[in-house]
């Protein structure tokens, strides 16, 4: 198949372009600065950006299938182009390119509790763009992933920047709840999007192996790294006063958006990995790929090298 990757140069998609550069496909990456990506020799690439609808138009042509991974971080504020423009407005730009140049199937990367009515920008935003999705004429597939983790992903470094070692405090006690995955388990469930027919048309919900709070992953963060930390609550009225003081200021990395995101859990009710025989008991845990627990023998794919946070 011919594969375009709309945010291919990404955490998820690069390792989502091995994935299928592994099994013989013709993978194009779409991105603002492709080059700049670690992707196999032989991957083409296109600059352009999702916002600017004449700069990626070309690279749809020829194409049996687009994945739109082009996302900003919900852990983080923005600080250029706000969740809108990016997911609602870069989201309709794919879907028209798709169907003007003849694509046949989009694979829409979205987020757990996507809802045009949802609590945060990014909730809403992403809740607007599988509604376009849906309502294009495209055979589709929106994935919604908990969070996930790996090599160049976020949310570990966003959790020690909202923490200290040894001490710390946290909105609530760090009470939210995630379900982690990690991006060698998702990447080739991506990859079966795209190739396998039986999913087109469904909204696939995907969580890791385990339930953990934000307390816990901070936890482990540090244990990986020999120390130890005790979690203070803070009352969440508290932090929200704070952290709405605190929007405004580029370098404090959660503002009013990101607390109301911490008021909502981030797991599945029922994990789809199963809908691709998949058991959730063998996906990578968080501890896992830390190094500070031993690997089951799964033999999951990617580099089993214990990490440090």
């Amino acid at each position: 198949m011919r594969v375009l990757i709309v945010g291919g140069s990404g955490f998820v998609g690069t390792a989502l372009t091995k994935e299928l550069d592994a099994r013989q496909h013709d993978v194009t990456v779409l991105a603002r600065s492709p080059d700049k990506a670690d992707l196999p020799a032989g991957v083409e690439t296109v600059s352009g950006d999702v916002t600017d609808y004449e700069s990626i138009d070309g690279a749809f042509a020829e194409q049996d299938a687009v994945v739109n991974l082009v996302a900003l971080s919900p852990l983080f504020q923005p600080s250029g182009p706000g969740h809108e423009e990016i997911h609602l407005g870069g989201t309709k730009h794919v879907v028209r390119a798709c169907e003007e140049r003849g694509v046949q199937k989009l694979v829409q990367m979205s987020a757990l509790d996507a809802d045009s009515n949802g609590q945060t920008a990014y909730i809403r935003a992403k809740g607007n763009a599988e509604q376009v999705v849906r309502d294009s004429s495209l055979d589709w597939v929106l994935v919604r992933p908990s969070v996930v983790f790996g090599d160049g992903g976020e949310f570990l470094s966003f959790t020690k920047v909202l923490t200290t070692p040894y001490v710390t405090g946290l909105p609530g006690g760090g009470k939210t709840r995630f379900q982690p995955v990690w991006v060698g388990d998702l990447a080739p469930i991506l990859a079966d999007c795209v190739q396998d027919e039986s999913h087109i048309g469904e909204t696939v919900e995907l969580g890791g192996p385990e339930v953990l709070t934000l307390a816990d992953v901070a936890k482990l963060a540090y244990r990986a790294e020999g120390k130890s930390v005790v979690i203070l609550p803070i009352p969440m009225p508290l932090a929200g006063i704070g952290l709405r003081l605190a929007g405004p200021i580029p370098f404090i990395p959660m503002g009013a958006d990101q607390y109301r995101s911490l008021k909502f859990d981030n797991t599945v009710a029922e994990n789809d990995v199963q809908s691709f025989d998949r058991d959730p008991s063998d996906l990578r845990t968080l501890a896992e790929y830390l190094g500070i627990e031993e690997s089951s023998s799964r033999g999951t794919a990617g580099d089993e090298t214990p990490r440090t946070a």
